[in-house]
């Protein structure tokens, strides 16, 4: 059985500048998210990172989204 108290959390990082073209427009190109972990008593905010995004061909800052 898992705990759900684990200290280490896994997170999904998204694109920002792919989720505001994706709500203004009807474009089927997809959002760019990256998978990592984080520790919960380091970092109790938001995660937020500046990561390559493939689709916008640089590099952006990529938010914690909620899952």
């Amino acid at each position: 059985m898992a705990k759900s108290k684990d200290v280490r959390i896994t997170i999904v990082l998204e694109c920002q500048n792919c989720t505001q073209k994706e709500l203004g427009s009807k474009s089927t190109g997809g959002i760019l998210r990256y998978t990592t972990r984080k520790n919960r008593r380091n970092t109790p905010t938001r995660l937020e990172l500046k990561k390559y995004c493939s689709s916008c061909h640089k590099h952006t800052l990529h938010k914690e989204s909620r899952k």
